[in-house]
């Protein structure tokens, strides 16, 4: 027995979008998440978008991201979703497909709230992409070139902070030093163990940055502020 899926009708309530020059030289073009169809498309000289490409990746699409690594002439797109697995993808203009560069597992499937995927974040630089999860868990990937210039992926650094909500993480710029990330957090643990609820309605959002040492390869969580009024990045 074999099993067939057909897809009747598409959704079209777009989740994420992304730009970028995915196909090298100076083309810009947007890929965007439409549940769980990728799509590449491309604005044409009248402004109107053609549609380049249309993927169907059988999975829930929870995030995108593109970083460029230095000295390249194209974009790579980072994939979050709900199979626990950080993938990266290379669009292929000859052969108009993505071709899968890199895909590492790191937790179980499905839209859990401590397994990553929620959230993309890439160091402007393009030399980290960190994914994180609803609730808790963080992890950092170092991106590279080996000898033949094809990119790299690290084993995962566990950035994790036990009994915190995570609303949204971004990369920091700040140029050639040590990659930064930066994450709006809320931390439950006393709200966890009062049942009047009163260290609920006390508890404060913090700003905190996560500092990756590249030569160490460990990633540190750097300093915290309070900011109550921030949900997004």
């Amino acid at each position: 027995m074999y099993l067939y899926s057909l897809t009747l009708q598409q959704a079209t309530g777009i989740l994420c979008a992304i730009n970028g020059s995915f196909s090298g030289g100076k083309f810009q073009e947007i890929v965007v998440a439409r549940g769980k169809v990728l799509d590449l498309l491309r604005p044409d000289e009248n402004g109107k978008l053609q549609s380049l490409l249309s993927v169907e990746i059988f999975g829930a699409i929870r995030s995108l991201a593109q970083f460029r690594l230095t000295g390249a002439q194209k974009d790579y797109i980072v994939v979050g979703s709900d199979s626990g697995r950080i993938v990266i993808l290379e669009y292929n203009k000859e052969k108009n497909t993505f071709d899968k560069i890199h895909q590492e597992t790191f937790g179980k499937s499905g839209c859990r709230r401590i397994v990553p995927g929620q959230y993309l974040a890439i160091d402007p630089k393009g030399r980290a992409v960190m994914i994180g999860a609803c609730e808790k868990q963080k992890l950092v990937y170092v991106l590279n070139r080996d000898t033949a210039a094809r990119l790299t992926i690290s084993s995962p650094l566990e950035a994790h902070k036990s009994h915190t909500i995570v609303y949204s993480i971004c990369g920091v710029d700040c140029g050639f030093d040590n990659p930064i990330f930066a994450a709006i957090e809320l931390d439950y643990s006393e709200a966890d163990q009062d049942p009047t609820g009163q260290a609920a309605s006390e508890a404060q959002k913090h700003l905190t940055f996560y500092e990756l040492d590249l030569g160490l390869n460990h990633v540190s969580r750097k300093w915290s502020e309070q900011d109550n009024g921030a949900i997004y990045l």
